[in-house]
């Protein structure tokens, strides 16, 4: 395995310098490498890679552990089999029935579920494709009921299971195919068959750009730093981790305390400033913030041994230490997206034990701090699982992008992956670019010891809501935090669940604000003023109160039209000591000099 480069690009001289701590209890990674192993050990763990990429990541034995353990507890259980039996005739039942009057107006009799849209063309509504679409969706509905859970059954196993069957049922669905998709005939009938030339042609485009690993760069309209990651700002701070962007403030007054953006490091920080209508840094800029935002780097296998503790100290809190000098004698609102709350809590309680005060508030988007009910990508993570992962990233030193891709897209996979493959190969139809979809496909890579402590100290051992994380060899407690936080969930996010998020009322004892918001867990954060769609709930709870359910949470409290952020903008300015000059970019006499204009270079990275 590749070793970091030790020379790591020097900070500018006179810039806050940070020493490097004891680092947070080891992965099984570092532990494997810590001891002498014996030399077949390298073998093995090649072996197991091979498999692993063959397999797109994705550990055979954690699924053929889950189908046999619902396999067996279903056999032994006859009541359960004459129920399924039982389904089964029902669902045939109401088939049959359904097809006997094919020209009816009645409702299906089953309907897809809300997130699919395989079947919205309306060739689906007539014999003979609806009857292949309700049988479809009949057999669905038999799978789904036959992997609910069972006594006995884990039921990570029973959920794995479910999400296995869904897979081959969408791979089996009529709707990939072009002789039983009502869609593709007429669209082959419109054009004499172009679109299955243009299809053939789309599909060999991305066939070879798969194999050779090309990234593609952004369409015409969508250029970064031009169109996307537009705001005007720059570079003051610099090491081997991040950027630091200063944005120019746009206001002759601002409010005093400044705010510091923690981006997730798994995708590039700009989905925070996408377009002009819709980006978040605009937003507060105009609003008389300055803004600071991180911008990670995207690691190669010379940054193989970046830990977890390496983003926390070299980079949130080297991040805080460069805003404190540029802005002295102010406290600091810090906001967290995604992975990013995540440390973002974990240095705060940190910062909190050590009586560090100078967070003005804290903000977290989508940010998951317990992960007891992380949704569906614990699917993919126990042990089996992440040692598989972890032998991928111990030949190459990192987690590739495909394979991280293919797990985010395997979650709705009849519309990311299937819906999307009918479109472009069978109907011959060019992706639209959209400022949101280039973001997505501008993937990173994860360093192999930080996505192994990640997996396993977070998501496999919960170890931040147990205490049982430690931080320079001392256990951290969230509640030790006293800063005013404003969290937000989204109804529909399948990466950060909102109950999953609404659990850092749970585990915390401070001011907090909580926000649910209509969307997913990027279109639900990024929901512009303007445009004022959805809705979003709030409420306020004092330090110290009563714990309620997200249940009854919800039932308190009604959905109000619009976008949150007004609301956030305002809980800022409540949190602001008032409004003072604009600072000047960067801070030269303490070494801290303008390097180079926003976007920067990190985020250019491929």
């Amino acid at each position: 395995m590749t070793k970091r480069n030790q020379q790591s690009k020097a900070p500018a001289r006179g810039a806050p310098r940070v020493q490097r701590p004891a680092k947070i209890a080891a992965s099984s990674l570092q532990q494997a490498e810590s001891t002498k192993a014996h030399p077949h050990e390298n073998l093995d763990r090649a072996s197991r890679a091979a498999v692993a990429y063959m397999a797109a990541g994705v550990s055979p034995h954690a699924f053929i552990e889950a189908w046999s353990d619902w396999a067996l507890h279903l056999a032994r259980a006859p009541g359960r089999q004459l129920e399924l039996a039982e389904r089964a005739q029902e669902n045939m039942t109401r088939l049959i029935g359904q097809s006997l009057i094919p020209n009816s107006d009645a409702e299906p009799a089953f309907v897809p579920k809300a997130y699919d849209h395989r079947f919205r063309h309306p060739g689906w509504e007539k014999p003979p494709f609806r009857n292949m679409q309700q049988g479809f969706l009949a057999v669905q509905d038999w799978w789904d009921y036959a992997t609910d859970h069972l006594r006995g059954l884990r039921p990570e196993d029973a959920d794995r299971t479910r999400f296995m069957a869904r897979q081959m049922l969408d791979l089996l669905s009529p709707s990939n195919f072009p002789a039983l998709n009502p869609e593709i005939i007429e669209e082959t009938r419109k054009s004499s068959g172009k679109n299955l030339a243009e299809g053939a042609r789309n599909f060999m485009h991305d066939f070879v750009n798969t194999i050779a690993q090309v990234h593609e760069p952004a369409p015409e309209g969508f250029q970064i730093g031009k169109d996307l990651a537009f705001t005007p700002g720059e570079v003051v701070f610099r090491n081997d981790l991040f950027e630091l962007i200063q944005y120019a403030p746009q206001t002759d007054k601002v409010q005093a305390e400044p705010i510091l953006i923690v981006p997730a490091w798994i995708m590039k920080y700009y989905i925070l400033d996408l377009s002009p209508h819709n980006s978040m840094v605009k937003h507060l800029v105009d609003q008389g913030f300055t803004v600071f935002m991180i911008s990670w780097c995207n690691p190669t296998a010379d940054q193989a041994d970046l830990s977890l503790e390496d983003y926390r100290e070299r980079g949130v809190i080297a991040a805080l230490d460069a805003v404190n000098a540029i802005v002295p004698e102010r406290k600091v609102h810090a906001v967290g997206y995604c992975l990013g709350g995540t440390i973002l809590a974990i240095a705060a309680a940190t910062m909190a034990r050590e009586n560090d005060d100078r967070l003005a508030s804290i903000s977290l988007m989508a940010a998951q701090v317990d992960f007891a009910e992380a949704g569906e990508l614990l699917l993919f993570l126990d042990e089996s699982q992440i040692a598989f992962l972890e032998d991928m990233m111990w030949e190459k030193g990192y987690l590739d992008r495909p394979q991280m891709a293919r797990a985010f897209s395997a979650i709705r996979s009849e519309d990311l992956i299937y819906t999307r493959a009918v479109r472009r190969y069978y109907l011959g139809k060019e992706d639209l670019p959209t400022d949101m979809g280039v973001w997505v496909s501008d993937t990173t890579r994860m360093p192999a010891r930080m996505h192994s402590e990640y997996l396993r100290g977070l998501f496999l051992e919960n170890r931040l809501t147990a205490g049982r994380f430690a931080v320079n060899g001392r256990v951290i407690a969230l509640k030790d935090i006293s800063a005013p936080i404003f969290a937000v969930g989204t109804e529909s996010d399948h990466i950060a669940p909102w109950k999953s998020v609404y659990k850092t009322q749970l585990f915390t004892d401070s001011d907090m604000t909580f926000v649910l918001t209509s969307g997913g867990h990027n279109s639900g954060i990024i929901n512009e003023p303007k445009l004022a769609r959805g809705h979003h709930r709030i409420s306020r709870r004092a330090a110290g109160a009563l714990y309620v359910g997200p249940e009854a949470w919800v039932a308190q409290n009604t959905p109000q039209p619009g976008s949150w952020w007004p609301a956030w903008t305002s809980w800022l300015e409540e949190k602001s000591s008032g409004v003072v000059p604009a600072p000047s970019i960067g801070a030269p006499d303490k070494g801290l000099v303008p390097i180079i204009a926003a976007p920067g270079t990190y985020v250019h990275q491929t």
